[in-house]
């Protein structure tokens, strides 16, 4: 019985040395040294008493074995150890620790309340400063030795302990006992110092050891540099930060008024993505991070960091001072029009930097497009401070219209930046459809081959607004629909749809979109179809004013060019609101769709044929004669108003002379000449035939009166004296009259 009783004692106290008791504080940590040594193949647990939930499963390990809070790892002298993080009281009582082919060994947990302790810090130093990282302990143990640990991934590697002294690098330690805290100083941080550092005291037992930990969290900054960015409000502003050495690390941007808690990262790497106001793209291939702000505003200006995250407590930046100008001429707004084949977009950039010009993707992302589309891009200076840019894009086809923007590129080691300044819309346009009144006309669609599948629609007005105005019902893949006057017919073969109006009229004219639908109508291409009415002619003089009326609808631009044929004015027309000759100008009497185009003091070079409106179109023949053609036709208008005046006086006096003498005849002669109408007039027909010597009258001489009511013949001839060089003619143009002659012989015979 004594033996039992000696054996059970020794089992108690033995069992009392296994036991580890452990001090810690909520909100801190602590790591226990059990003083036992492992073997990295045997198989561990833990459990916490009473109930005996599993905390550590039976695993195999040699380093560290994490789960939630706790970890289990062997140091370089082959102990156990255990690191329990943020405790809390929950988190005391007794725990048992197994190690396979060993006796368990229990550890009792007690959890304090101390405003001293449980703190976790967190401390941010530039590269190459110097950090002071303090610990805060409580007053019970103000003569225990400190120490300081670093956390890295798979172990918890000693950093400073006042009693060893053995210190990884060159550090200064002070204890302020007054303040219950100590710290240790750091010189010239490199990328590597950072992490997470346990601080705190260290307990020391015969057969264990403990030590009371406080979280220090260093960051260190790698500021690589600091610019000065600017952008206007409304453009974009495109920004290029690089890290070649960390390409496949990720990559972010902050603002710093916000202590840089939000910051925005694509969160997917090689591929835009979209976070708040701005689309990144962190691509790994280069080491780069672009930052697009889509449309800048106020509220952007400030101060950034456009970084990458070396390591979990290591970062590098670049410092960006973000300002952004108001100014009413940029960014400015352009829409182009041109046709298929080669595009020249004009630019203006004002600063004297290298030019960058982009297209925007479904995404409004601005990217720089092919250089293999640019053939040529050439600038000249306007003013000191602003150039103009003319960009040339060759092989334009349907899938290049969209949205370009230009602007300003300034590059550093670490820093490229694109300030956009010039929105250009382009919009791509076939060359119109011109036709007359009660004609066909077909319109024509190119479209991309990878859209052969999907449906086509030809749409008069847009088809993506509220005011889709469909000719037709869809087509697709070599099918033909009909809608009354039009034909819609698919040729997925050579790409491109066609839509045939038939019987023309004036409201078939205007602007036409060719759409492809995708989830949405897509309106990539357009053309003009003109309708000509009718034909003016006016034909003025230099330094008149003339007045040209014009029908058009009142959605149309009104237009009024100069131009051998109509087509020719949808790109070389001009508005009226633009026009800069003083001597155009226009009126517009909305009401009757009619507006009035107004030029004085005509030229000569005015002359040739005008088109004006818009799809309904007037042609004007213009003539303008100089002022010597008005003086000529001025003498000959005259020349013939005084001959017709002198054959008019010619005519009177004979009828006059002739009147006279018709009262000198009797009334008894007048009886018998009557009864003998008709046969003296035949004699006096034939005598005047045949008798070859008319009787010469003079103006001076008696004329026989002959009675009004006597039907008198006579014969008239005009013949050639004998003085005269020439024959007796009489000529009569349009615009002059001329007679030559010598004797008017005139020849009366009476019954």
């Amino acid at each position: 019985m004594k033996i039992l009783l000696i054996f059970f004692t020794f089992y108690l106290i033995s069992g009392a040395f296994t036991d580890i008791n452990v001090i810690g504080y909520s909100g801190g940590s602590i790591l226990v040294d059990s003083g036992e040594i492992m073997f990295s193949d045997s198989v561990k647990y833990m459990a916490k008493l009473p109930e005996w939930r599993r905390i550590k499963n039976d695993k195999k390990h040699d380093q560290w074995i994490n789960e939630g809070r706790l970890s289990m790892y062997l140091n370089d002298n082959g102990n156990l150890l255990i690191f329990i993080r943020k405790l809390n009281q929950q988190d005391a009582g007794r725990y048992r620790i197994g190690v396979s082919g060993k006796r368990p060994k229990y550890m009792n947990l007690i959890v304090l309340e101390d405003s001293c302790c449980g703190l976790s810090k967190t401390v941010i130093v530039n590269r190459g400063d110097n950090v002071m990282i303090s610990c805060n302990y409580s007053e019970k143990h103000k003569n225990d030795p400190k120490i300081m640990f670093k956390n890295e991934k798979a172990s918890i590697e000693l950093v400073y302990a006042t009693e060893t002294w053995e210190n990884k690098k060159e550090l200064s330690f002070s204890d302020d006992r007054k303040e219950n805290l100590f710290s240790v100083r750091i010189t010239a941080v490199t990328p590597d110092d950072g992490g997470v550092y346990l601080c705190g005291v260290w307990i020391n037992r015969h057969s264990y050891s403990y030590y009371i930990i406080n979280t220090v969290h260093l960051h260190i900054i790698n500021k690589l540099n600091v610019y000065k960015v600017s952008g206007y409000s409304g453009g974009g502003l495109m920004i290029k930060c690089e890290h070649p050495q960390y390409k496949t690390k990720p990559k972010y941007i902050c603002k710093e008024s916000d202590g840089c808690s939000e910051r925005k990262n694509p969160g997917v790497q090689d591929e835009w993505m979209e976070n708040g106001d701005v689309s990144l793209y962190d691509d790994t291939r280069a080491g780069v991070l672009m930052v697009f702000f889509r449309e800048l505003k106020a509220a952007d200006a400030g101060t950034y960091r456009c970084g990458v995250n070396v390591s979990d407590y290591t970062e590098s930046f670049t410092q960006l001072h973000l300002s952004v100008k108001h100014d009413a001429k940029y960014p400015m707004v352009v829409t182009k029009t041109a046709y298929l084949g080669e595009v020249h977009i004009s630019c203006q950039i004002p600063e004297q930097h290298k030019v960058h010009f982009c297209k925007e993707d479904d995404n409004h992302i601005c990217q720089n497009i092919s250089s293999s589309k640019v053939t040529q891009m050439s600038g000249s200076s306007e003013r000191n401070e602003e150039r103009v840019f003319t960009v040339s894009i060759s092989n334009v086809s349907v899938r290049d219209a969209g949205v370009y923007w230009c602007g300003a590129e300034t590059r550093d080691t670490y820093l490229t930046f694109i300030s956009l300044t010039t929105k250009i819309q382009l919009n791509l346009i076939m060359p119109p459809v011109v036709r007359r009144e009660g004609e066909s006309a077909e319109i024509i669609c190119p479209y991309d081959s990878i859209y052969n599948s999907k449906p086509k629609s030809l749409c008069k007005g847009k088809c993506s607004t509220r005011d889709r105005n469909p000719l037709s019902e869809t087509v697709r893949e070599e099918k033909e629909t009909k809608t009354d006057r039009l034909t819609l017919k698919d040729d997925v073969t050579a790409s491109v749809f066609t839509g045939t109006i038939t019987g023309l009229t004036a409201e078939d004219a205007g602007k036409y979109w060719c759409a492809v639908t995708l989830e949405t109508d897509l309106n990539y291409l357009y053309t003009h179809l003109m309708v000509i009415m009718n034909e003016e002619l006016n034909f003025k003089y230099e330094g008149d004013d003339v007045s040209i009326q014009c029908k058009h609808h009142d959605e149309d631009q009104k237009s009024f060019c100069k131009a051998h044929e109509a087509s020719m004015c949808v790109k070389d027309g001009v508005s009226l609101e633009t026009i800069r000759d003083d001597r155009f100008s226009f009126s517009d009497e909305a009401s009757t769709g009619v507006f009035t185009v107004n030029i004085t003091d005509l030229r000569e070079e005015d002359s040739g044929i005008y088109w004006c409106g818009a799809h309904i179109i007037t042609k004007v023949h213009l003539n303008v004669c100089k002022d010597k053609d008005r003086n000529f036709s001025m003498i000959i208008i005259i020349s013939v108003c005084v001959i017709l005046l002198l054959i008019g006086g010619f005519t009177l006096a004979l009828w006059k002379l002739r009147h006279e003498r018709r009262g000198s005849i009797s009334t008894s002669d007048k009886r018998k000449r009557k009864k003998n109408t008709i046969s003296s007039c035949a004699g006096s027909r034939r005598d005047s035939l045949s008798d070859p010597g008319p009787v010469q009258m003079n103006t001076h001489d008696d004329l026989p009166t002959i009675p009004s009511d006597e039907l008198l013949c006579t014969a008239v001839s005009f013949q050639k004296h004998e003085e005269s060089l020439s024959d007796a003619t009489v000529r009569f143009s349009k615009n002059e009259i001329h007679s030559d002659y010598t004797t008017v012989s005139y020849s009366m015979r009476l019954n």
